[in-house]
């Protein structure tokens, strides 16, 4: 392939993801225009799949928040919902959500719809009490899937394993409440081929994500997992289990390969080969990226890429021969696989280090989220005794809120982590 194929396929995905995207938000609005169901989900164990075999369109509260921010607007949010009496102490999700139900469900791309249904995880706390505003504000249906997580740090049961067969079964059960509650709702016999044939389209999804990542090891990395990353989420969670989806990760994988094979980078001279922890800094997003870019700093793989999309990157697939036994296996393994990536992700992190030739790991503890930002420091510690190899940099402001961010002090710390690698490239180099 020559030049003009090169212009063609290089820079698709993220050309075709803001796409999707926008097209997913446009059918929102059209289904808040009529005054359609809608079900509210999480990116931790969203569902997507049961939802979309009743025809439920599914909004993620998580996206239209962080959208606030990429797009600048989301102090009017925030003050909003600080004026209606919401602590600043609050996630920064939330209470650009509740201004948003304050606007009728307007916000940035458009407006949503609202919600019928809000389906939630035990993965984190905040969505209990998130889904208990809905309740209050709209009378929203509310149904709790509880996960049982990882009993410790290091200790991770397996499919056949006593305890892990019963958490399925507990999981399981749930998930055929779930299906009873949506036939109520939505007045629709559940279809178990309609689910398989769901099923099918998010193993596609799956095996195109962990493809995707397992290239990002390349030198030089094709894609930035803070930048295009974000994008790739977005459409491995807005149309999870969709034909749209499963072809566009076809095609992103044919992208990436046609960029890894000709040694196309994120950066035009990757010099360092980083790795983020935690959620980005939304408020000033392309400027956080290019304060790392501009030294040749790439972020090759993130945290985020694990636990935002719900713990897909694990690679579990469903067994379409037993549906939903097979869901409720892979909600398991993937929903406690993304709270590790939060909670305990240190082994991971040692094994990145190698799996991705990483120069330095960058911590993002973030005001507005305690649940990822909480044993951050200490996990840096415990990194750094394993790998004395590796920088590490401690970066503190924020997903939503800029009075929270400065971009002086970032640049300061980051230009000084630079030279430090720099300084540490020259002494091994001599």
């Amino acid at each position: 392939m020559g030049t003009a194929a090169t212009d063609t396929i290089v820079g698709r995905g993220t050309n075709e993801g803001g796409r999707l995207i926008r097209a997913w938000f446009e059918q929102l609005s059209d289904t808040a225009e009529r005054g359609g169901d809608a079900a509210y989900v999480f990116v931790m164990g969203s569902m997507a799949e049961v939802l979309r075999a009743f025809d439920l369109p599914v909004v993620f509260p998580e996206i239209n928040s962080l959208q606030t921010a990429v797009r600048r607007v989301a102090h009017d949010y925030l003050g909003a919902a600080e004026d209606y009496g919401y602590s600043p102490d609050v996630c920064g999700y939330v209470k650009a959500d509740v201004a948003v139900q304050l606007r009728g469900g307007t916000h940035p791309m458009g407006r949503i719809p609202r919600p019928t249904l809000a389906v939630l995880t035990t993965a984190c706390s905040t969505y209990i009490k998130w889904a208990e505003i809905w309740e209050r504000m709209h009378g929203t249906r509310v149904f709790t899937l509880d996960v049982p997580s990882s009993r410790h740090a290091h200790h991770h049961s397996r499919p056949g394993d006593p305890d892990f067969e019963s958490d399925r079964r507990y999981v399981e059960h749930q998930i055929r409440e779930l299906i009873g509650l949506c036939e109520r709702i939505t007045a629709t016999r559940f279809d178990l081929d309609r689910l398989r044939e769901v099923l099918r389209l998010t193993n596609e999804m799956i095996r195109g994500w962990r493809r995707l990542l397992e290239l990002n090891r390349a030198r030089p990395a094709p894609f930035n997992a803070l930048l295009e990353g974000t994008i790739y989420l977005g459409v491995l969670n807005a149309l999870r289990g969709t034909p749209e989806g499963s072809a566009y990760f076809r095609d992103l994988i044919e992208e990436t390969e046609y960029k890894v094979a000709r040694g196309i980078g994120a950066l035009p001279d990757e010099r360092y080969r980083l790795f983020f922890v935690g959620v980005p800094c939304y408020p000033i997003f392309r400027r956080f990226y290019e304060l790392f870019a501009e030294w040749g700093g790439n972020f090759v793989s993130s945290s985020y890429l694990w636990f935002a999309s719900g713990g897909l990157d694990l690679g579990v697939e469903y067994d379409l021969d037993r549906p939903i036994e097979s869901l409720a296996e892979g909600v398991l393994q993937s929903v406690r696989h993304a709270v590790d990536s939060m909670m305990f992700q240190d082994r991971a992190l040692v094994a990145a280090v190698d799996d991705y030739a990483l120069d330095g790991i960058v911590y993002h503890p973030v005001k507005s989220c305690r649940t990822v930002s909480t044993g951050l420091a200490d996990g840096r510690i415990a990194l750094m005794r394993a790998r004395g190899d590796v920088m590490t940099l401690y970066l503190e402001s924020d997903m939503m809120d800029r009075r929270v961010v400065s971009e002086a002090q970032l640049k300061n710390r980051v230009d000084a982590f630079f030279e430090g690698l720099a300084s540490r490239k020259l002494r091994a180099m001599g």
